[in-house]
């Protein structure tokens, strides 16, 4: 990256005071909250007393991480118009959680994905193997979070990337330690409000600086471009559904999401974070379209995750874009802490379930180890593109956890073998197709984005291998399907009890 060269004194103190502002900010509301978690259980579902419009800020919070902040927008200025498709993708998937599995969910009394398979399908194995992927996909997230905020730190300022990813992981640790998914709560949902107000304002300066000019990108929206990993930049109509069909139908399963049913006091206050979520998100998906015609227009070198933070210098340059380029890092920041805090501890919290049960101090150690474990993986990988790992994690939650949740929640038949066979071949064909990509080995959209292969297998495995094992349906799933599907003051208390909370029902 050319950095040193571009990198000026006052550049470099307006970024470190925003970034150090966005942290210390998130470290004060986050810790605000530890009153509130009394045990494992109130961190992990934040006393279930979040409100709606709050819960919802949350969620929109965690779906513009930095994919949605900085790589979006560069894949729009330099791959054109089809782009523009790219931020609907999670988006619609919260019509597919609305729809399919928000009110079933929540009447489970489940607390995490791992918990629903074991209470489901009465298997502890079957937990540790979702536990393995929900591990997998976080760990995905994370990595994509740290390797944006060493690109933001090293771009602008020319200090090591490194520094980037420590000061978002320590920053992140105190967050989730100090009070669990409430502390987080607070942070996502403020944290949004700053992300728009930032790069809505920083935009609309930058639009007005730029003048009529910029209009003349859409001539040549729509030319051709290369594939990358999963789908990245794919221009052509089956790459850019290909994304689409890997973003709505991997929202479903990712746990950071899934986790925000339960904060809220009722099912009634769940629906309404989701539809509050989508609201917010129509509002930030003007951010990515902004950027990315200003960038095709004005920056013409650096790599897609670079341009929204080279727009402000290239338009006004001195003083004023400077500060600008400070707000910038300040709200890619605030998206990364976001993400990062809320993938951590949704994470954290479904491995400390799974190894232990004990409390808060086993889940405040099992954050600490995924925290550690993400840092090594962002140390031996490559800074690569935040989309290319955000949009791998969508798929393998696609072609794992989306296939349990609709078969778990609406077919009676499902076994436990079932589900671990269409684990095992749909996150096996994803992680086979990646591979393949990243060797070089070109098949098109099969490799360019894995979930329309994936997806269908997992579905085929789970239903094929369930119905030629009928004897491990699990006892009582009757009462279970009836539990899930009658009104949920009609439910009564919830049937199974946590691993979290010490009581395994199996």
């Amino acid at each position: 990256m050319r950095t040193a060269a571009r990198t000026g004194g006052e550049m470099t103190v307006a970024v470190l005071t925003g970034i150090a502002f966005v942290l210390v900010l998130g470290i004060m509301v986050g810790a605000a909250r530890p009153r509130r978690a009394s045990g494992v259980s109130d961190f992990s579902v934040a006393a279930r007393a979040v409100p709606p419009w709050w819960n919802g800020a949350a969620i929109a919070s965690e779906a513009t991480s930095a994919a949605a902040c900085l790589g979006l927008a560069g894949l729009i200025a330099t791959r054109g118009g089809p782009m523009l498709w790219y931020p609907l993708g999670a988006t619609a998937g919260f019509v597919v959680i609305l729809a399919l599995v928000v009110a079933p969910l929540r009447r489970s009394g489940t607390y995490t994905l791992p918990d629903f398979a074991e209470w489901r399908l009465r298997s502890v194995r079957l937990r540790r193997f979702a536990t393995f992927i929900v591990l997998v996909i976080g760990l995905a997230f994370m990595v994509a979070q740290f390797h944006a905020a060493g690109m933001v730190v090293r771009l602008l300022t020319g200090l090591p990337p490194w520094l980037g990813w420590v000061a978002i992981a320590a920053a992140a640790l105190v967050v989730a330690c100090a009070g669990g998914l409430g502390s987080v709560t607070s942070v996502l949902a403020a944290q949004f409000w700053l992300k728009l107000v930032v790069f809505v304002g920083v935009g609309a300066v930058c639009w007005w600086a730029a003048g009529a000019r910029s209009v003349t990108w859409l001539e040549g929206a729509y030319r051709a471009g290369e594939p990358g990993l999963a789908g990245t930049g794919d221009p052509s109509l089956p790459g850019v559904l290909t994304v689409l069909a890997a973003c709505a139908l991997g929202t479903m399963g990712l746990p950071h999401v899934i986790v925000r049913v339960y904060t809220n006091s009722d099912g009634r206050g769940a629906r309404r974070s989701i539809v509050a979520a989508q609201a917010m998100l129509a509002v930030f998906c003007v951010v990515p379209p902004l950027y990315g015609i200003l960038g095709h227009a004005h920056v013409r070198e650096g790599a897609a995750d670079e341009i929204v933070l080279l727009l402000p210098a290239r338009l006004l340059p001195g003083v004023v874009g400077d500060v600008l380029t400070g707000a910038l890092a300040a709200g890619a920041f605030a998206a990364f802490l976001a993400t990062t805090a809320g993938v951590l501890v949704s994470v954290g919290g479904a491995v400390s379930a799974c190894l232990t049960r004990a409390g808060v101090r086993a889940f405040r150690a099992a954050v600490c180890l995924v925290l550690l474990a993400a840092l090594a993986l962002t140390a031996v990988t490559g800074p690569q593109a935040s989309v290319a790992l955000v949009l791998l994690g969508f798929s393998l939650s696609a072609a794992t956890l989306c296939p349990l949740l609709v078969l778990g929640i609406w077919w009676r038949r499902l076994t436990d073998v079932g589900v671990a066979a269409g684990f095992a071949l749909g996150g096996g064909v994803t992680a086979v197709l990646v591979i393949e990509e990243q060797a070089g080995v070109k098949m098109g959209v099969l490799t360019s984005n894995p979930a329309p292969v994936a997806v269908p297998v997992a579905f085929a495995a789970m239903v094929m291998i369930s119905l030629v094992t009928p004897g491990r349906m699990p006892r009582g799933v009757g009462r279970m399907m009836a539990r899930m599907h009658v009104p949920e003051h009609l439910a009564g208390p919830p049937a199974y009890r946590s691993s979290q909370q010490g009581d395994h029902s199996s």
